[in-house]
């Protein structure tokens, strides 16, 4: 008996942590398209109806903000080729329900070189058709 309960605790740890993986996989394919400006790839992992938020935190406050998915791919083709960013995730806390994940992923914002920003990103994503897609990203922005 303590052998079949362990056995099934080994095959659920194996599951979960693929399904993690899955996961973590699908938001880094999501910053390769950031960083190379390519908002075709970032799509092909994002849904249709992506939404995105942004909590800016300075000495007067907080400012809350959106913007439309057409408008953040229109802005990742924009910048410029002589600007050289990088958004570098310092680890992952992913949690899973069936059909719906979340990842808190805290990060440090670099524009040439130099670090402009930090907080952390919260990635909702959904399975659809065996496929994680990010369906809402949430940031804070702090200097």
């Amino acid at each position: 008996m303590r052998k079949i309960i362990l056995g099934m605790l080994v095959l659920f740890g194996m599951t979960t942590q693929a399904q993690n993986l899955e996961v973590q996989q699908t938001i880094e394919t999501f910053f390769k398209g950031f960083h190379s400006r390519d908002s075709i790839a970032i799509q092909k992992v994002c849904s249709d109806k992506m939404g995105l938020q942004s909590i800016a935190e300075n000495a007067k406050g907080s400012q809350f903000s959106t913007q439309t998915a057409t408008k953040f791919y229109q802005s990742i083709a924009s910048i410029p080729t002589t600007m050289q960013f990088e958004e570098r995730l310092l680890g992952h806390t992913i949690h899973i329900d069936g059909a719906m994940a979340i990842d808190w992923a805290p990060y440090e914002f670099y524009v040439n070189g130099k670090k402009s920003h930090s907080g952390v990103n919260v990635f909702t994503l959904y399975k659809d058709n065996g496929q994680w897609k990010i369906v809402a990203i949430i940031d804070t922005r702090r200097k």
